[in-house]
């Protein structure tokens, strides 16, 4: 299994390289990360003594921490530290300053565990490098920070720590704690593209520049734990939770896409001589994502509370169907200025940032290669906004799912996804997840509450 194997992009960090960062920094530990089928994180801290014999043999570990609710048959795994993705952690205890290594999961034969999310993604990839692909995703990533509480039991969040809104010039301690989040990432080599306030009281966007597919979903998994671990030493609560409040909008991550020659990297999403500037490759890879879309939600939007945002919250998508201008529509091709036409991609507008990133991509880019591989046909965008399409329209379009379990059940019948996450990961998955949706429904709410106790 090699780092970054969807272009074949060499290591960057050599050994001697990251003892050198060692030695000059101090560091005393490693965090060895990798993660749940559910995007958890986990973690595992070694002495820098250690390193060696770990960058040689791996770390061994207890399998059934992959999962969040059974033990997995095969107990016994090895954690590889991907060398590419060595990096500062900038929040450590000065005292017990400390760097991060992304890990494979291996079977202590050493071939990749068929439960890694991370070796998913590593899988579709490597078709699409046989394809002659490579993939680049960049992502706008939204979340919530509210005045730090210390109950077990978090209240409801009336009050964020401010009452900004869209692109406002925020408040100073606003525009501190962002640069703050900023400047953390940056020092972590995760390159932000801009930051700015989003539409909800307390809302920020931060947006990641492209980088390779493995690459962006590696950083997208430690911009999350940054941004939260940041925020706290700053007195704050960070969430990516979709719709933390029925009071505030939703919270998603827009992912820009694009596919690229895997010999020359040119953005093969670009032709001049098609509407839009849209290849035929364009045309295909979007019209997979919207065939496979009902199915995607599963991964994508994969929390009860994800569908409190889909198709409720302030430009969440509802229909199945793409644009070349529209926000509504799930997918849209951004405008480009003339002479910057090699930047054409696809935006997707469904994920939300509670998605284990790898699963995420994983998905996104089998979808897109099905369409190229069964030439699918693309349907006609809707460029005026949906709600004022005639009804006729909007009743031949596919939605996508209202709750968590009919986007399982759906998933559950597309045989691209289930085979791009394979049968280990989707059996886990859907069971995981489908006791979250069980769980939920036993709950007695607040409004439940309110509405019945006094009238019946």
């Amino acid at each position: 299994m090699t780092a970054y194997s969807d272009n074949g992009t060499n290591v960057v960090m050599t050994r001697d390289q990251i003892f050198e960062q060692i030695d000059t920094h101090g560091l005393r530990f490693i965090e060895l990360w990798f993660t749940d089928i559910t995007g958890g994180v986990k973690s595992i801290t070694i002495p820098v003594k250690q390193l060696p014999r770990i960058l040689e043999q791996g770390a061994h570990f207890d399998g059934s921490a992959l999962e969040s609710f059974a033990r997995v048959a095969e107990s016994d795994m090895l954690l590889m530290p991907d060398l590419n993705t060595f990096t500062l952690l900038p929040w450590s205890d000065p005292i017990e300053k400390s760097a991060r290594l992304i890990c494979n999961v291996l079977t202590t034969e050493g071939t990749p565990f068929i439960g890694d999310p991370r070796a998913a993604l590593i899988r579709v990839l490597d078709q699409a490098h046989e394809m002659g692909y490579s993939f680049k995703v960049g992502v706008e990533l939204e979340f919530f920070l509210f005045d730090r509480y210390d109950t077990p039991t978090p209240p409801e969040p009336v009050l964020s720590n401010d009452s900004d809104s869209y692109f406002d010039a925020a408040n100073d301690a606003s525009q501190h704690i962002r640069r703050r989040l900023a400047g953390a990432l940056d020092e972590m080599g995760i390159r932000v593209l801009s930051a700015h306030h989003e539409i909800g009281a307390g809302q920020h966007e931060i947006d990641l520049l492209y980088d390779h597919a493995l690459a962006a979903a590696d950083k997208i998994l430690t911009a999350r734990v940054a941004l939260k671990a940041m925020a706290r030493q700053q007195g704050l609560h960070c969430t990516f939770m979709p719709r933390p409040s029925a009071k505030l909008p939703g919270s998603g991550m827009h992912t820009h896409q694009t596919l690229h020659d895997r010999d020359t990297d040119r953005n093969v999403f670009y032709d001049e001589s098609q509407e839009y500037g849209l290849s035929l490759v364009a045309q295909h890879f979007l019209a997979g994502q919207l065939a496979h879309a009902r199915a995607m939600a599963a991964i994508l939007a994969p929390l009860v509370n994800s569908y409190k945002r889909l198709g409720t919250s302030f430009e969440a998508p509802v229909h199945v169907a793409w644009a070349h201008i529209h926000r509504a529509a799930m997918i849209r091709i951004p405008g480009l200025r003339p002479g910057n036409e090699q930047h054409t991609r696809l935006e997707l507008r469904m994920p939300d940032p509670s998605a284990n990133p790898y699963l995420a991509v994983t998905v996104m880019l089998a979808a897109g290669l099905d369409g190229i591989q069964q030439k699918t046909a693309l349907p006609p965008p809707l460029e005026e906004g949906i709600f004022q399409q005639n009804r006729a329209r909007l009743r031949q379009l596919d939605v996508l799912p209202h709750s968590l379990r009919q986007a399982l059940e759906v998933i559950e019948q597309d045989e691209v996804m289930l085979a791009a996450l394979g049968p280990y990961i989707t059996d886990r998955y859907l069971a995981a997840k489908r006791q979250e949706y069980e769980e939920y429904t036993q709950q007695v709410t607040e409004w439940e509450v309110q509405r019945y106790f006094n009238r019946y």
